[in-house]
């Protein structure tokens, strides 16, 4: 498959045939081995067509930064609203908020714009009123309370909300004011006991047009990212390969063509609304953060587009005694695929992830150093502290610490800190670490930029981002962080984009905000003696 980055044309063909070696590889040991509870999505990476679903093409078109407030504003809600047959919203965390009153009142405005369509049209006689297929609208959540995890079926149909409670649960519009816009509505909702949560968050408009975003429907300001992609104008469409995920998981009885809808008219109206120049204002308030960036993608051809999913598990593995063995992590796509990019990388990985818990990650990082690639981190510091003891039996802050403490000794050992002697056998190891000099580890914790004395409304005081870029090569974002809940038991979807010009633009624009004083510095190997 080639892409539209000339200069990566090499390394996304490398990339993928080594990750489809990963993949069938653990799905041979899988398959060969006891029999598993099936996984959430479950692929068969020993099918060719399987594996064909998340390696596709796509059109990249915007990647912004904000706070989940100032993103859903000002992009995924001016896209809900250009929808003309289909929209598939899914979300992790569902909570009263600013971005769920505009959530609301988004859904009141397009069922009254298509109210006032359907009149106009029966107006000039086109017979466009009754008889028109309505706009399927569908939205996923996994975790509202408490009580709802704790009561949640265990099924993997889920729970549907009543329309009795779009109103009075959700926050949403009632069912006349939804009818009354010919909208077809369902709410549904997965969870799965003690800590399986479906973590994924995206957007699908028509078929054509999808947005990866890492922020809930949720209260918190915290610096948030979204890409936008569309289709390409031909090849393996990523989009739908996203449809593919989210049909697994929600969906089973989803139709390859949009009930009622010409596939034609479909496409036609996807190319109408794949633009990302729609004013944000237009029917929806638009909320304004300090640390909101946006660059266009839109000039560059089709890129390859790998969609990593992972599913939940709901046994954790805990192995808290010192003399119990860790346990590997699941195999997923977006584990393999982590893992894989961390074992090849060649000169600099930069990474913002919250929390920073999981201990393959971390021993990956460290390999990385060892050969001399230079590796930037940026995580946030006492964020979500009672569900990092829960889910991971430790602290981003504790595992930062032990990071550096074993970088610092690692660098203790490098070329010219020791007498050169002659190395044995048992140290064959030793010596392939010692071959090159570690690379250079830098470690900030984000913090909000102060305004005078206050912090400004909308100022990010944690960063959600979920962010690695590797060798100015590779982008992979999405729902998945470093933690050890997101690698052992929660769901995740992450994407992999590959070329340089995607990713020195997400770079670009993510120092953008990060360099403008949110940032606390806590080791810097290139100023340490």
């Amino acid at each position: 498959m080639t892409t539209g980055d000339g200069d990566c044309d090499g390394a996304a063909p490398a990339f993928t045939r080594a990750f489809v070696e990963g993949l069938r590889s653990s799905a041979a040991a899988r398959h060969g081995g006891a029999s598993a509870v099936p996984d959430l999505p479950e692929y068969d990476y020993r099918d060719r067509a399987e594996l064909d679903s998340l390696i596709q093409l796509s059109r990249p078109q915007s990647f912004r930064l904000g706070t989940g407030a100032s993103i859903f504003t000002q992009a995924l809600l001016p896209a809900v609203l250009s929808a003309k047959h289909e929209v598939v919203l899914v979300t992790c965390f569902w909570a009263k908020s600013r971005t769920l009153s505009s959530l609301g009142a988004t859904l009141v405005e397009l069922a009254r714009r298509r109210q006032r369509a359907a009149a106009s049209s029966a107006g000039r006689g086109q017979g466009q009123g009754e008889g028109a297929p309505p706009l399927r609208v569908r939205i996923c959540l996994s975790s509202r309370s408490f009580f709802q995890r704790l009561f949640h079926p265990s099924s993997r149909d889920g729970y549907v909300y009543p329309p009795s409670a779009w109103p009075t649960q959700l926050g949403l519009p009632s069912r006349d004011v939804i009818e009354a816009g010919n909208i077809d509505l369902v709410v549904k909702s997965l969870f799965f006991l003690p800590f399986s949560v479906m973590h994924p968050k995206f957007l699908v408009v028509d078929r054509r047009r999808a947005f990866i975003p890492s922020c809930n429907v949720s209260w918190e300001s915290w610096l948030e990212g979204c890409l936008e992609i569309s289709s390409p104008p031909a090849g393996p469409d990523a989009v739908g390969g996203l449809l593919e995920f989210y049909r697994r998981t929600w969906e089973k009885g989803l139709c390859h063509a949009i009930p009622g809808v010409a596939a034609s008219s479909a496409s036609a109206a996807g190319d109408a609304t794949g633009r990302t120049d729609e004013p944000s204002h237009v029917g929806v308030a638009a909320i304004v953060s300090p640390a909101q960036v946006t660059v266009s993608l839109s000039e560059l051809e089709p890129v390859t587009t790998v969609w990593l999913p992972s599913s939940h598990h709901c046994n954790p593995q805990f192995r808290p005694f010192p003399w119990q063995t860790a346990v590997s992590p699941p195999a997923t796509p977006l584990n393999v695929a982590l893992l894989q990019l961390l074992e090849t990388a060649q000169r600099d990985v930069f990474i913002e992830t919250p929390n920073l818990t999981a201990a393959p990650a971390i021993t990956a990082i460290l390999c990385a150093l060892s050969r001399g690639v230079d590796v930037t981190i940026v995580t946030s510091r006492n964020m979500m502290l009672l569900e990092q003891l829960v889910t991971a039996g430790t602290t981003t802050t504790w595992c930062v610490w032990r990071l550096i403490a074993r970088y610092q000794s690692l660098r203790a050992c490098r070329p010219g800190n020791r007498e050169r002697t002659a190395l044995g056998p048992d140290e064959d190891l030793e010596a392939q670490h010692q071959a090159v000099a570690p690379g250079c580890l830098r470690i900030s914790y984000f913090h909000p930029r102060e305004s005078g004395v206050a912090v400004a409304d909308e100022e990010p005081v944690h960063s959600h981002l979920k962010l690695m870029i590797v060798d100015g090569q590779f982008t992979v974002l999405g729902s998945g962080n470093l933690d050890r809940a997101s690698w052992y038991t929660s769901q995740e979807l992450g994407v992999l984009l590959c070329g340089s010009a995607v990713a020195e633009k997400v770079r670009a624009a993510v120092d953008k905000v990060l360099l403008e004083a949110r940032l606390d510095v806590i080791f810097d190997s290139t100023t340490c003696a």
